[in-house]
């Protein structure tokens, strides 16, 4: 397992591609999903993944939309950590017992369709078979943290379920693009529903045995990057490794997008200084990077501001109760000092290896731990949080697609919390309960 921080470097060495009789194993199971009429709807039982959902107002938000939504199980409310898992396998049982939940007939892979104004995202969700790191089949590209991957373990263990799919990027599946674009045009979904932040979700059942059998030969050929899921990976791993062979730990859920015809949208998390102010915070950057006030600036034309400046070299935005300031065109002497050397170029230059190395780790001397650092994908729930705690938002901009996969590729961790791949699949739309597998 990884610990914080940036991993020392290359655990297996390059991937160049995956042994063709250990490629992607996908198999069909019998999804979990809600009965639509036993809820008020399927857009009120559905929530972002655990990691998004901003807590405590936006789990309140889910847990009053409907008394059956999917938050009451992947962030239990209790008072210890035993109890909530306790309390989410409680849940989930009732739920099953009272027909709220139900099992589908026959194992099916899941086409799942995401469509907004701007984006349409389509992709195959499945039981994924896990393998050991250096078949160089699923890549990873950021660190973890011990603390939540016991939690989802513990969760996990509890339910006996997976509860929520991973998002993996995988590229050129022509059979699996073709069945999963002809699903999409042909037949009638499962379910479709609108969640209320304006997103179309479909989802369709393929059971016919010749097409599951089409899609497993396509994905058995490919590779697929970790997007979105990267403490779930760690979690399947763990209870894989805690279960003898030929169990369904073996597996786990995910939902696979071919970014080579979806192309996923690559967004920044950001960070929450709790206990640093935001003006101690921008008098301790000064000697080592350029600070610029931003007078009269919005959110939004403060993140132009920063878009702007990281075209340059690494740059932030930092905000709270003192407005928006922005930093960038460091030092390079520090850089060189307190970056750690013998890693690719390309990981060196990372906004987020500058901020945890430099800024983080010697400049603010404030530690990654959850007392002291958020991590918030939404920009303006950073800047609100800052200035609820009169602390300290730093603003990040994302990493390009091709920065992640070239160094996944190579073997190297990039520091947690790097990149925020979506759309990201909903969560309650389908689920895997491990005595149905």
């Amino acid at each position: 397992m990884s610990i914080p921080g940036p991993h020392p470097g290359p655990a297996h060495g390059p991937h160049p591609g995956p042994d063709p009789e250990q490629g992607l194993r996908l198999a069909p199971f019998r999804g979990l999903r809600y009965v639509a009429a036993r809820v008020g709807s399927l857009a009120a039982v559905t929530s972002p993944p655990y990691d998004v959902v901003v807590r405590p107002d936006g789990q309140r938000h889910l847990e009053t939309a409907d008394p059956y939504n999917v938050v009451r199980l992947i962030l239990p409310d209790a008072p210890t950590e035993a109890e909530r898992h306790r309390k989410a396998a409680r849940t989930l049982a009732a739920w099953r017992a009272a027909g709220v939940l139900a099992a589908d007939p026959r194992p099916a892979l899941y086409v799942y369709e995401q469509r907004d104004a701007g984006h349409l995202q389509r992709g195959v969700i499945g039981a994924l078979r896990l393998t050991p790191p250096e078949a160089g089949v699923v890549l990873p590209h950021e660190d973890v943290m011990p603390g939540p991957v016991a939690d989802r373990a513990a969760l996990m263990r509890a339910t006996r379920a997976n509860l929520e799919p991973l998002l993996l990027a995988y590229r050129d599946g022509d059979a699996t693009a073709a069945t999963v674009e002809h699903t999409a045009a042909a037949r009638e979904p499962l379910l479709a529903t609108t969640t209320e932040d304006g997103v179309r979700h479909r989802l369709w059942a393929l059971t016919d045995p010749a097409e599951i059998a089409a899609v497993q030969a396509d994905l058995a050929q490919r590779q697929a990057l970790i997007a979105d899921g990267h403490h779930r990976w760690a979690t399947y791993r763990r209870l894989q490794a805690d279960h003898p062979p030929g169990t369904p730990w073996d597996y786990g859920l995910v939902l696979l997008v071919d970014t080579a015809r979806h192309p996923l949208r690559v967004r920044a998390i950001h960070r929450v200084l709790h206990r640093l102010p935001l003006d101690r915070a921008l008098a301790a950057a000064r000697p080592y990077f350029r600070v610029r006030d931003l007078p009269g600036h919005t959110l939004d034309t403060a993140l132009a501001a920063l878009a702007a400046a990281a075209a340059g070299g690494n740059a932030f935005v930092l905000a709270g109760s003192g407005g928006y300031h922005l930093l960038d065109r460091p030092d390079p002497a520090p850089l060189a000092r307190w970056v750690p050397a013998g890693r690719p170029e390309p990981w060196r230059r990372l906004d987020a290896s500058v901020l945890h190395s430099v800024l983080l780790d010697h400049v603010w001397d404030v530690p990654d731990t959850p007392e002291h650092i958020g991590y918030l994908h939404a920009a303006d729930a950073a800047v609100e949080q800052a200035e609820r705690h009169s602390g300290t938002a730093v603003l990040m901009h994302p990493v390009r697609e091709s920065v992640v996969l070239d160094l996944a590729r190579r073997g190297v961790m990039m520091p947690r919390k790097s990149t925020s791949f979506g759309p990201k699949p909903a969560s309650g739309l389908v689920m895997r309960a491990l005595d149905l597998a």
